[in-house]
This record gives structure tokens, C-alpha cells and sequence, in this order.
């Protein structure tokens, strides 16, 4: 079947929908612009897309998270976890940790367009602002590689603290944050040289690092010692640190995770593992404000291009919950597959 050529960015999306969940027999008998009509005729509201990795399924599972509901799930190797889309929103990057690579895919069509060499047992990695390099954390070598995207070379491996995980890149460019988690300590890397300049000690298992959009603090998430610490990127110091209480929760289950941070740095969200809360943070004021009851085992969230949502992969309860930011609540379950760990999401 033809490719039909179109400029808008949304219907083209829209097609690929249209694809997704199109039977074959159907694709094979209509073509590609009484598709087009059709989808024009019934409308496309909105055209956002969320991808999910499922750690047990082997697979990629695709929602439509304004619909709520799963489109379909996708074959993309073994025990995938980490997850990112390309700054173009063309290329998904996924870290199928036993096959020990970090596999590139079409946005759209989930052919694979490339494997880069990553080290062994990848979970974890971040891009470069430009997406021209790939930095993997090495967890049982105690290393980052540094990957050239373009080249599918390794440029680089640094060695850092024992089973890093963690990883984040500065949205200036300026530092790449690696956090060790027997080290117990954030590695700071100057991305120029790529050379370890500083290192702090932070409290026992830091599992997320992530860097404010206006590149001034780096939030650390403790996942033993249940805490959250706020990082100034100038000293390198801690100047916060946060614990977290809940009604009915113990506090062996707060276990903080994965860690988003809005573009105004207004607020910061927490995900609290087997505590099944997600932690909403004044990023201003360093106070949590509320506590949002989502899935068993919240691990990674991601927000929608506008922020107006968020969505959190609980690997127990094996879905995704969709949070509206506007009023702090929950709105959606969706069932995905079996150990849902990262998410991405293309406009």
C-alpha cells in the first residue's frame, strides 16, 4: 500500500491511527486516500500517542490516551524497559535489556531502523538535548556509555559508581547526572569532556535523577531510605530533602521513583513505587501538596507535549493511569499488558 503524502502533521498521525487499528483485510481493499477521507470525514480529535514498554510481554503496547484505550501492542524484544522519542519525534529508543542493545525504531510504523551498541543489560539512558547522543547506564559494569547516534558508535565509557541507574541530561547541556545506587552518590559529568567534576553523596538506593527545565536543580529520588532531594546544579549540594506520608501507607512502601517536572517548574511529581501514590510537590516551595492514588507499583511518568496530563506505568496492577493536571485528579485506567516500566509520548 502507497504512502499518501501530506504536510499536516495530525492527519498524518491521524493515518497511522487509522493503520494501527484497521484490520488486514481491510488495508488490503481500501486505499490509502479512502482511508484519508474517511478519517477526515469522522475527525481526529487530537493526535497524541503514548508508548509504554512491557517488561514481561517482550512488547511495545501503543494507547490513544484521550479515547482511553490500547490500540494495539508491538513485538520489540527482550525485556524492554527504558523508553525515549527522538527531539523530532520520529525515532522511539528502547532498551530491550536482554538482548543487550538499545533498539531504534519508526515512531509510526515500529519497523526497526537500528541497534545501538549500548554495553550489556541496558535499563536505563537519556538524550542529549539535540538527540545526537545516547548516554546508557551499565548497572553491572559500573559504567555510562556514550553513544554518537548517527554513527551507531560508542564514543565513550566512563566509570562510575557501582549499579548506576539514574541518568539525566541538563536541558542547557551542561551536565549529565549519573546516580550510583550501592555508591549511594550523583556523579556529575561535564558533557564537554565527558569526565567526572564533582560527586555527591546522597541518601541509600537513588533509582531517578532529573534535571529542572531551567537546568538550575537536579531532583534525586531515594528509594530506600524513602526520600526525595533537591540538588542545586551550582554547589552541588543538597538543599532539600523530602519525605513522604500517605494515610494506610507504611513507610517501607515509600519507595520513590520515577520523577517529572513541569516546564514553569511550578510542580514536580513523584512516583512512589509500591505505595501506589504519585506525590504532587510544590516546585517552588518544596511541599507536597497531595497525593494522587494510581495503580499498584507506580514506576515512570511522562506528561502529555501540552502538560495538561500525566502517565504513570504501574507495573503490578499492569496498567496506566491518566492523571489531569488542571484538577490534580485521576481520570483514567488503562489496561496495557504484563510489567508496564517506561513511558514516551509523541504528539
Amino acid at each position: 500500500m502507497e504512502t499518501m503524502p501530506t504536510n499536516n502533521p495530525t492527519i498524518a498521525t491521524c493515518i497511522a491511527k487509522w493503520r494501527l487499528t484497521s484490520s488486514t483485510s481491510l488495508k488490503q481493499s481500501l486505499s490509502m486516500a479512502l482511508g484519508g477521507l474517511l478519517l477526515l470525514g469522522m475527525g481526529c480529535a487530537g493526535a497524541e500517542t503514548v508508548f509504554v514498554t512491557l517488561e514481561k510481554d517482550n512488547a511495545l503496547a501503543v494507547l490513544d490516551p484521550l479515547a482511553g484505550k490500547l490500540l494495539t501492542t508491538v513485538p520489540v524484544g527482550q525485556r524492554p524497559r527504558g523508553i525515549a522519542i527522538s527531539p523530532d519525534n520520529k525515532v522511539l529508543y528502547v532498551a530491550t535489556s536482554d538482548d543487550n542493545t538499545i533498539k531504534m525504531l519508526d515512531a509510526s510504523t515500529f519497523k526497526e531502523l537500528g541497534r545501538l551498541p549500548s554495553g550489556d543489560d541496558p535499563e536505563t539512558f537519556a538524550l542529549s538535548p539535540k538527540g545526537d547522543l545516547l548516554y546508557a547506564s551499565n548497572e553491572d559494569d559500573s559504567l555510562v556509555t556514550v553513544i554518537d547516534i548517527a554513527k551507531k558508535q560508542v564514543v565513550k565509557q566512563i566509570k562510575v559508581g557501582v549499579e548506576p541507574e539514574g541518568i539525566s541530561v541538563s536541558p542547557d547541556n551542561q551536565w549529565l547526572a549519573s546516580a550510583s545506587e550501592t555508591t549511594n552518590m550523583v556523579h556529575w559529568i561535564d558533557t564537554k569532556t565527558q569526565t567526572i567534576t564533582d560527586n555527591t553523596l546522597v541518601d541509600p538506593r537513588p533509582r531517578a535523577v532529573q534535571f529542572t527545565p531551567d537546568s538550575q536543580q537536579l531532583w534525586v529520588t531515594s528509594e530506600m531510605a524513602g526520600t526525595l532531594m533537591i540538588l542545586d546544579v551550582k554547589t552541588k549540594q543538597i538543599i532539600k530533602s523530602l519525605t513522604f506520608e500517605a494515610a494506610g501507607v507504611t513507610a517501607d512502601k515509600m519507595q520513590p521513583v520515577g520523577i517529572a517536572i513541569d516546564k514553569d517548574r511550578r510542580y514536580g511529581y513523584v512516583a512512589l513505587g509500591p505505595a501506589n501514590r504519585v506525590a504532587v510537590v510544590n516546585a517552588q516551595t518544596f511541599v507536597v501538596e497531595k497525593m494522587l492514588l494510581v495503580g499498584s507499583r507506580v514506576w515512570n511518568l511522562a506528561f502529555s507535549p501540552d502538560q495538561k496530563r500525566l502517565y504513570t506505568t504501574n507495573g503490578v496492577s499492569n496498567d496506566v493511569s491518566i492523571i489531569d493536571l488542571d484538577s490534580q485528579t485521576v481520570t483514567h485506567s488503562v489496561g496495557v499488558g504484563t510489567y508496564p516500566w517506561g513511558v514516551a509520548v509523541k504528539p
